[in-house]
């Protein structure tokens, strides 16, 4: 009796094993299909390094799922409508708040200064959450707070992320008005960089908003590649200089998009 369960036991792992292997295939060939936009089973084979009837039976599979589709014409084959389905039940159950949070402490854990998490909402960008290194100096709670977009870093960052008619619509209700004497209320000024933010990936603040405080924020996207919300790392003027400081400057871009991969967000 000892060595009929052993050999159960044996025979079951080795059915949970290639079990695993075919799921871990056919997740393969849903990622080859996505980067290439449709395949043959001879492509899918050979960059599997799998044979040709293996890969035909992964389709076969997904095929029957509708998580492919094939082109009837050239026999290629393409992401089919249930990944679609599947994918547009994720967005509303996923926590930006929830997914952001680790990030944000870990950054602030690092950088010993204030990280906030900013979306935008009724032409502001608005603190939704914040967390503060151990021995950060800053004690001000931002959760909550309405702060202009033209004059703080995630806002910049937000109104970078609208098109030129959304962001024309925003401006002309809410006006540049001046926050301290460093802010930019010059639109073709702002425009110009708000074009930087596209291109550099990051916006920097040097007490545009509050005298002594200066900010960069990184945006963060969802699955659809739309801007989201906005990380920010923030601290006092004297000893806070984001540009001077690459190293935070690529640990930002990366958690932005840690936190953007968690949306569903996949950059080609």
């Amino acid at each position: 009796m000892a060595d009929l369960e052993v050999y159960d036991d044996e025979d079951t792992a080795g059915q949970l094993s290639r079990g695993v292997q075919s799921v871990d295939r056919a997740i393969a060939v849903l990622e080859i299909l996505r980067r290439r936009g449709g395949a043959g089973v001879s492509e899918i084979a050979d960059e599997m390094g799998v044979h040709k009837s293996t890969a035909s039976r992964l389709l076969a599979s997904l095929l029957q799922g509708g998580m492919v589709q094939q082109n009837s014409e050239r026999g290629k084959y393409h992401l089919g409508f249930g990944i679609l389905r599947l994918a547009n039940s994720i967005p509303g159950r996923l926590s930006l708040v929830q997914e952001a949070r680790p990030l944000l402490d870990a950054l602030a854990e690092k950088y010993k200064e204030t990280v906030n998490l900013a979306v935008l909402r009724s032409n502001y960008a608005v603190n939704v959450d914040q967390a503060m290194g151990p021995s950060s100096l800053a004690t001000h709670d931002w959760i909550g707070s309405l702060t202009p977009l033209h004059a703080t870093s995630s806002g910049k960052v937000l109104l970078a992320g609208l098109s030129s008619e959304q962001r024309e619509k925003i401006l002309k209700e809410t006006g540049l008005p001046t926050q301290t004497a460093n802010t930019i209320t010059s639109r073709r000024e702002l425009e110009k960089q708000l074009m930087d933010v596209a291109s550099t990936g990051y916006a920097a603040v040097y007490e545009e908003f509050e005298i002594g405080l200066n900010a960069v924020a990184v945006p963060v996207h969802d699955h659809a590649g739309a801007v989201i919300g906005a990380v920010s790392l923030s601290g006092p003027a004297f000893r806070f200089k984001p540009e001077e400081m690459p190293d935070m400057l690529e640990d930002l871009k990366h958690a932005g998009l840690e936190i953007s991969s968690r949306m569903g967000y996949a950059p080609e």
